[in-house]
């Protein structure tokens, strides 16, 4: 069997039988990144050297032991690897320790070994930051964007470099680009992981860490790896029950899901992402779960425009603490800008605000829940959109996030749990007429991430996606050709 035929803990099994070692597997990862980067513009700041050592010096004999594995290169902060941050003014920023996440990672075995292009502090749905030279390419087509902010992790994982990698996501950073890649992808509950200790919280607690991965598996073993707070941790998650292996173990109970076919204020989307949806509720029906109509009836409007304040207070935050008197127009991108200028119109009574209406929301979408179990939705309002159209050329940030072209009408979804706190997940259950990848969305109470995970394995289990790959005549034919020579891990 081939390196394309294992996920993260398939692979790791190779290595604990002895079927292959840690610097064959990193051999394997490096030899896609020199053949398929070149078109994808996904994987950045590689440090073989480092890898090569960490496998030399003994490897933690955790879950993941040998696999090699790339952080975003947003957060995930870590004393051996410098972070652009989807910046040209934080380029090759270096940190004294590693964060808490990291060490965790590290301590599961994983190889790590480089980092993923991530837009300019997160800001888009898109990755096309300036500091990495162009934009990163969607593996099922290159005129397509894989996503954002976690869009470099997501081209690399369906490109097949790593079977896994970190992301995050605090508007869907981790469940756009696993829509628009044919990957798996879970949002946990606020503050599930850690954020220490760089960070106290992302944008008012709405922001966290997560994997796009091949398998339900594989984003359950690594969660269940980093879950828990850091020391000094503001905010706790409710304790998981058994962990999310344990949860996947066996499915849920029969669960009342509710369907949306449309946005959450009831406008339509695009036909696929609509009959996504209704396919998988028709699977889940057949699976035995009760399925009925729902929308949820909260200020999702008033909502957004509460997250578009405080995202913006954010972005001006980490900027002007670092520009040193320099001019933004030679190091910060123009929606960056935009949003920098947004945030200098609001009062600190104004971000207070808004942080109390993401609160209310909150409680709001906790009572919408009472009378069903799990929220089945599109991941998108449409397929992957092209190179370009989000591209950050804009300082009209509010039109960029609002406008009738921008942000909240093509991803109207996501947001709504990172405002309520809710875990949520995409899964890769469909495809277009032309082989673009629509995820769908299930999102479960607060702290119930145990009954989400297990309801994802169980359609995984119903309806396989694991060996569905990009065409290889998408890509480049020196680099389709590279790719089929595959080294052989012998199982």
């Amino acid at each position: 069997m081939t390196y394309d035929d294992h996920d993260a803990t398939g692979l790791a099994g190779l290595v604990a039988s002895g079927q292959a070692s840690p610097d064959e597997l990193l051999t394997e990862a490096l030899d896609r990144v020199r053949a398929l980067n070149p078109a994808l513009n996904a994987v950045v700041l590689v440090q073989e050297d480092l890898a090569r050592q960490a496998i030399r010096k003994g490897l933690p004999r955790g879950p993941f032991r040998g696999v090699p594995f790339l952080l975003k290169d947003l957060g995930a902060e870590s004393r051996d690897f410098p972070s652009h941050s989807g910046s040209r003014l934080f380029a090759n920023e270096t940190y004294p320790e590693d964060s808490t996440i990291v060490a965790r990672l590290k301590a599961a075995g994983l190889v790590i070994f480089g980092r993923t292009t991530s837009p300019e502090g997160g800001i888009g749905p898109a990755t096309e930051s300036a500091v990495y030279g162009g934009p990163t390419r969607n593996p099922w087509n290159l005129d397509r964007t894989p996503g954002g902010s976690s869009g470099g992790s997501g081209a690399a994982v369906a490109a097949g470099i790593v079977p896994a990698a970190h992301g995050s996501d605090g508007g869907g950073s981790v469940r756009i680009p696993a829509s628009n890649c044919g990957l798996f992808g879970l949002k946990p509950t606020r503050a599930r992981l850690p954020d220490g200790p760089y960070a106290g919280e992302g944008w008012g607690g709405m922001a966290i860490d997560g994997y796009l991965t091949r398998s339900v598996r594989d984003t359950a073993a690594l969660l269940d790896a980093t879950e828990g707070p850091d020391l000094g941790a503001p905010y706790h998650a409710p304790p998981l029950a058994r962990g999310y292996m344990a949860a996947i173990a066996r499915p849920p109970r029969r669960l009342r899901v509710g369907l949306c076919d449309t946005s959450f204020t009831g406008q339509p989307v695009h036909p696929d992402c609509a009959q996504a949806a209704r396919d998988a509720a028709t699977l889940l029906e057949s699976l035995g779960h009760h399925i009925e109509p729902f929308r949820p009836d909260a200020d999702h409007e008033g909502m957004i425009r509460a997250w578009v304040d405080i995202v913006a207070c954010g972005t001006a935050l980490s900027i002007r603490g670092d520009l040193g008197g320099r001019d933004p127009r030679d190091l910060v991108e123009p929606v960056s800008r935009g949003a920098m200028a947004h945030a200098a119109t609001l009062s600190g009574e104004d971000y207070l605000r808004a942080i109390g209406r993401i609160h209310a929301y909150g409680r709001r979408m906790a009572a919408q829940f009472e009378s069903i179990d799990v929220l089945l939705s599109p991941v998108m309002a449409e397929p992957p959109a092209r190179i370009g159209r989000f591209a950050h050329t804009t300082e009209d940030y509010l039109a960029y996030r609002l406008g009738p072209e921008g942000v909240w009408p093509y991803s109207p979804f996501c947001t709504a749990f990172n405002a309520s706190g809710q875990p949520a997940a995409s899964l890769p259950l469909h495809w277009t007429e032309d082989g673009l990848p629509v995820g769908v969305q299930l999102a479960a109470r607060f702290g119930d991430d145990e009954t989400l995970i297990a309801l994802c394995r169980e359609v995984e289990m119903a309806r396989p996606w694991f060996h569905r790959r990009p065409p290889l005549d998408n890509r480049p034919p020196a680099e389709a050709a590279s790719s089929q020579k595959n080294r052989e891990m012998q199982a």
